[in-house]
C-alpha cells in the first residue's frame, strides 16, 4: 500500500509540474490571441482581462488595409511558396547527405561529418553578413532565391537523416546487390521509402522554420511584394506608433494554419524524432 501510494503521489507530481509548464508555455500565444480581440482603448488596461470583449473589427481592419495597399493573399503566398520550396530543396539535399555519411564509405567521411556538426555550434547571426555579401555579389537580392537557396540544406537534417539511415541494416543492402540493385535504386526504391515518417518529421520541422523566419526576409528582401507574412506584420510597429491590436491579428493569421498542420502531423512527427535517437 505505501508503495502504491508513493508511486501515485509520483505520477501527480509528475503531472502538475508538466501542466504548469503547458500553461507558462501557451499563456503568450493565449495573450496574442485574446489582444487581437480587443480595442485598442482597452488593450493596455490595467488590471488586466483573460476574457476578451470578442471586437473583431482588429482582423476587418488589418484585412482590408494591408501594409503597401498589397493584398494579404500575396504575402501568404510568397510565405507558403517559400517555405515549399525550402523544405522540398532542403529534405531532398539533407536526406542524400545523411544516406551517403550513414551508408557509402569515402575517406574522411567521419572527420567530414564532425565538422558538420561543429557549424551547428555556430550562432546564425554570425553568418548573416558573409552570406549577404555573397548574394550581393550573386545579384540575388531583392529575390526568391535569396530567401529559399540559403536554407537548401540543413545540418540538422542531414544529422537527422544519417541518424536513422544508420539503423537500416547491411544485409538490407547485401541483399539487394544480389538482386542486381544498384546504389541509387536502393537509395529510392528501398531506404527512402522506409524513411518516410523521418522525412515527414524533417519536413515539418524546416516548413515551420522558413514559415516563422523573419530577420533573413527582413534584410534580403526590400521589396514588399517578395515579402512573406512575418516580415509584412512588422509594418505595423511603426518609430513613433505601433499598432498592437492589428499586429495580434495578423500574427494569429499567420499562426494558425502552422498550429493546424502541427497538430495534425504531431504524431508523426514525435515519432520521427524518437527514431533519429536510436542509433549514434
Amino acid at each position: 500500500m505505501k508503495r502504491h501510494k508513493k508511486f501515485q503521489w509520483s505520477v501527480f507530481f509528475t503531472y502538475l509540474i508538466l501542466s504548469i509548464a503547458v500553461v507558462i508555455m501557451a499563456f503568450p500565444f493565449y495573450w496574442m490571441v485574446i489582444s487581437s480581440l480587443d480595442k485598442a482603448s482597452t488593450l493596455f488596461r490595467y488590471p488586466p482581462k483573460l476574457i476578451p470583449d470578442f471586437y473583431f473589427g482588429n482582423y476587418k481592419q488589418m484585412w482590408t488595409n494591408p501594409p503597401f495597399g498589397i493584398s494579404w493573399w500575396r504575402f501568404i503566398w510568397n510565405t507558403v511558396f517559400i517555405a515549399t520550396t525550402t523544405t522540398l530543396l532542403s529534405v531532398f539535399n539533407s536526406t542524400i547527405a545523411g544516406f551517403a555519411f550513414a551508408k557509402i564509405r569515402f575517406p574522411g567521411r567521419n572527420k567530414i561529418f564532425m565538422l558538420l556538426l561543429g557549424l551547428m555550434m555556430i550562432p546564425g547571426e554570425m553568418l548573416l553578413i558573409p552570406n549577404y555579401v555573397i548574394l550581393k555579389n550573386l545579384h540575388w537580392l531583392n529575390t526568391y532565391q535569396a530567401m529559399i537557396i540559403p536554407w537548401g540544406a540543413s545540418v540538422f537534417g542531414i544529422f537527422l537523416m544519417r541518424q536513422f539511415f544508420k539503423t537500416l541494416p547491411n544485409e538490407l543492402w547485401e541483399a539487394a546487390q544480389v538482386d542486381g540493385c544498384s546504389i541509387g535504386r536502393y537509395f529510392f526504391s528501398i531506404a527512402v521509402p522506409m524513411a518516410t515518417p523521418m522525412l515527414l518529421t524533417l519536413s515539418l520541422f524546416v516548413f515551420l522554420g522558413s514559415w516563422n523566419s523573419f530577420l533573413w526576409p527582413l534584410i534580403v528582401a526590400r521589396d514588399p511584394h517578395i515579402w512573406p507574412l512575418e516580415v509584412a506584420l512588422n509594418s505595423y510597429l511603426g518609430e513613433e506608433s505601433q499598432q498592437w491590436g492589428l499586429l495580434t491579428a495578423g500574427a494569429t493569421m499567420a499562426m494558425t494554419p502552422v498550429l493546424i498542420l502541427f497538430l495534425i502531423f504531431q504524431k508523426q512527427f514525435i515519432e520521427g524524432l524518437s527514431r533519429g535517437a536510436l542509433k549514434g
